[in-house]
């Protein structure tokens, strides 16, 4: 059998002032997807899993995706979308679709880049070839999309851990539609609920995943897959939801799907975030003896779209004083550039940070020793494990005896790579901070004597309600006291 991978994958953070054009998008055509071959990706799991069978053709086309950031601009997705529909309609006849999609794509000009993509594709392939995809779990998402689609698998974990797993169920979702004629139904159920950035290892986040995959084990369901939704984007249908996928019942991907959204509604006040100040942080992290302590900026979260380089938790930091103490990381460009001119064993004055808006808080004026020097090149230690990431150059500066990393391409720190890069081991370290709301614990858990969150002026802040909300079609919790489900 014929499966084709395509995608365009982007979650939109439309508070961001600036556009994405295509050119921020790292694009992979036909055999360069099999680069991801062994990586805990979404298209790495598809090939794997297609290669495993053994009979699958794999027909590679497009995968767009770029870091979060603002709106897509519109010839960008155009041309995009053209050139998918092109390589699909050239690869007929074809026996399934997977796509590698995120939930949360914004197109200047479409609210729903995933309904549009996915109706687009479907009139072109028709109604009986299979098509199947993978999310993340922090997509708005839509009942059109869903109808062109036969199946919905968001990853079920924050961090996401589990993509390439997800991947694998949609092409034995494939597999099995294309071998037993089977045709699926899928319900999307929206919960008026903009939940702050919630792990799935912990807590409240943990114990309703485990709801969720209770429920899955209800004959005839398929997948049941919970998006939190992502709240720094201004779409009419914002929220969370509850996707169920089952056997061809609508009846009973409704029935569940209600039942399960009823149970995060009513747990909706466990959802409340704690939001410390960078100061009340570091307060707490000096406080507990387990080390080393992670104080994790998640405000200031290049995986929700913000610029990486705010300066609120280091400036705390310094005047805090803070002994075996480091930074990791802060997005410079200019100053990394400037700490390779120099050189290591060089004494340079820095600007560091801040350069983006007022925000994230002003450049911090210093005296920084240019300690080890690094290209960025790393590979993915444990969220998508095996994949490449490069973060340009990159420098260790010392600080007011605070050693910081800079980085030259956004990104969150996902792992201990960057830090090892520059000969840092956080091991020996009291405190570690780092910009991240929840996918550096995949990397940092196991190590980490304990976590604090700092919740700083941010693009990504836990405060959704700084946030202007101007086209929202529903009232919505915590916003609206008398939101209703």
């Amino acid at each position: 059998m014929r499966i084709a991978i395509a995608g365009i994958v982007h979650e939109t953070n439309t508070y961001c002032r600036d556009q994405t054009p295509a050119t921020d998008f790292h694009q992979r055509r036909g055999e360069r997807l099999f680069r991801l071959r062994g990586t805990e990706t979404s298209v790495g799991g598809a090939v794997d899993a297609c290669e495993a069978a053994g009979d699958v053709e794999i027909v590679p086309l497009l995968v767009a995706s770029a870091q979060p950031s603002g709106t897509i601009a519109r010839e960008a997705y155009d041309g995009f979308r053209q050139e998918i529909l092109e390589g699909l309609a050239a690869a007929m006849p074809l026996d399934g679709v997977f796509l590698d999609l995120h939930g949360a794509g914004v197109v200047d000009g479409i609210d729903d880049l995933e309904g549009d993509l996915t109706t687009a594709i479907r009139d072109l392939l028709g109604p009986g070839v299979p098509m199947v995809a993978t999310f993340d779990l922090h997509g708005n998402v839509t009942q059109q999309m869903a109808d062109a689609l036969d199946g919905v698998f968001a990853c079920h974990h924050y961090p996401h851990i589990d993509l390439h797993l997800r991947a694998a169920e949609c092409i034995d979702l494939i597999r099995r539609m294309h071998e037993t004629g089977l045709r699926t139904a899928i319900h999307v159920e929206p919960v008026p609920m903009l939940l702050p950035t919630t792990t799935t290892f912990e807590g409240i986040g943990q114990q309703m995943l485990e709801q969720v995959l209770e429920a899955e084990q209800q004959g005839g369901v398929i997948d049941i897959s919970w998006f939190h939704g992502f709240p720094y984007t201004d779409v009419p249908h914002i929220g969370s939801y509850l996707v169920v996928t089952t056997d061809g019942d609508a009846a009973l991907a409704q029935s569940i799907a209600a039942e399960v959204a009823q149970s995060l509604w009513d747990l909706r006040e466990q959802f409340r975030p704690r939001s410390l100040s960078a100061e009340e942080a570091i307060a707490e992290a000096l406080a507990i003896k387990a080390k080393p302590v992670v104080i994790n900026e998640t405000s200031d979260n290049c995986g929700g779209g913000t610029p990486g380089d705010g300066t609120h938790l280091l400036r705390a930091m310094i005047e805090a004083k803070l002994e075996r103490a480091c930074f990791g990381f802060i997005v410079d460009p200019a100053v990394a550039t400037q700490a390779h001119e120099a050189g290591v064993g060089a004494e340079i004055e820095v600007n560091l940070g801040g350069k983006y808006d007022e925000l994230h808080g002003a450049p911090i004026a210093a005296k920084a020793y240019v300690k080890a020097l690094h290209d960025g090149r790393l590979t993915m230690r444990a969220m998508m494990k095996g994949s490449p990431l490069n973060l340009g150059r990159m420098a260790r500066l010392v600080i007011e005896g605070i050693d910081v990393v800079v980085a030259s391409n956004r990104s969150q720190t996902f792992d201990v790579g960057p830090f090892l890069a520059v000969g840092i081991d956080v091991t020996e370290y009291d405190t570690v901070a780092l910009k991240s709301s929840n996918h550096f614990r995949a990397g940092f858990t196991e190590l980490a004597g304990a976590i604090v969150t700092a919740d700083t002026p941010g693009l990504t802040t836990h405060q959704i309600q700084v946030f202007e909300r101007k086209r929202a079609n529903h009232k919505l919790w915590p916003i609206d006291a008398d939101a209703a489900y």
